[in-house]
């Protein structure tokens, strides 16, 4: 008996796998991803897995006619290969984080009649979930006060690190793995201004730019910290006093989670403008800030970083609880 963990493409999905996953050691698990996105960098190699299988699949949404065709094409052969994966593995249940990697394994899962349970990391449905949440045994949110599970499931690690900031000592800016222009953009701009104030930085740049940025900083003779890829993020995150980030929801779950106050700035092209709706989640709350990137400017980042963060970094760690992932893997184990 196993429980098949399925979606990803991209780490805001992957890294709910992977705080579910380490409450769930005693169980055999199974993870069925995709060629495409960062599946294989996080799991191929990861040994609490009994199995893991990549599916040859691409995301239907924003694709030309022939691109969709090819894609469809590409989903009926996977559902085809997930349901013999199913059946081999004598699946009892499938954990469905969304993402196009998860439709071949919550499909096959639905024509064999096995329990869905289904996590929504953001405000805005996600195509997939969305389509799939009729037919799942239950569907999990944080941003909806019907959610049989609100928490968030977090690594341990970022609630153990946690921490009320009072003042600015060092700002972190998160464009995570791969890296984001506008914000390595924006964080080059404000380096003199930060360093005139004292204020130390860490960027996370991406795994591509790391050395491209490095030798920027070096320019203009202000020191970085600078990375990509890290298992160490909570790290990171624990020596801020303020971050700068996309508003993928595992980053935003992670900076409350640790008591990191921050200013969000939204991916424009995330499917349904979701992480504009993250961020309007804790904006709405009075303990963040959203600008968009149209709208970004030095001078108003500036007078943020002098506002209150003690009230909002003590205001971070009330709206999350810290047994997210136990929750949702204690439900799971309610299946084998």
């Amino acid at each position: 008996m196993s429980i098949i963990m399925t979606g990803g493409g991209t780490g805001g999905h992957l890294a709910i796998i992977k705080a579910v996953k380490e409450e769930l050691r005693d169980s055999k698990l199974i993870y069925i991803g995709s060629t495409k996105g960062q599946d294989r960098d996080w799991f191929e190699n990861d040994k609490q897995f009994n199995s893991t299988y990549f599916l040859d699949t691409q995301g239907v949404v924003n694709q030309g006619l022939l691109g969709k065709i090819k894609s469809i094409y590409m989903l009926i052969k996977a559902i085809i290969e997930a349901r013999k994966i199913l059946k081999k593995s004598n699946a009892k249940v499938i954990f469905c984080v969304g993402g196009f990697s998860a439709a071949p394994t919550s499909i096959a899962g639905k024509l064999l009649k096995i329990p869905i349970i289904i996590h929504e990391q953001n405000a805005s449905i996600g195509s997939l979930n969305k389509l799939l949440r009729p037919y799942c045994n239950t569907f999990i949110s944080s941003y909806e006060k019907d959610s049989p599970i609100k928490a968030y499931p977090i690594k341990k690690e970022f609630f153990e690190k946690s921490r009320v900031r009072k003042e600015i000592k060092t700002v972190i800016f998160l464009g995570g793995s791969q890296g984001a222009l506008a914000i390595n953009r924006l964080a080059l701009k404000l380096a003199r201004r930060l360093d005139e104030r004292g204020i130390k930085i860490i960027h996370q740049a991406g795994e591509k730019n790391i050395l491209e940025v490095e030798q920027l900083y070096r320019d203009i003779n202000i020191k970085a910290t600078v990375f990509g890829f890290t298992d160490k993020l909570s790290d990171y995150m624990a020596q801020a006093d303020f971050a700068i980030a996309r508003a993928g929801a595992s980053t935003l779950w992670e900076l409350s989670a640790i008591g990191c106050p921050a200013l969000f700035i939204p991916y424009p092209y995330a499917a349904g403008d979701h992480q504009y709706y993250n961020a309007k989640f804790l904006e709405e709350q009075n303990i963040a800030w959203i600008m968009r990137e149209d709208d970004i400017h030095p001078d108003k980042i500036i007078k943020i970083l002098d506002e209150n963060m003690y009230k909002r970094s003590s205001k971070l760690q009330e709206i999350i609880e810290k047994d997210g992932a136990l929750q949702i893997a204690n439900l799971l184990k309610g299946y084998q």
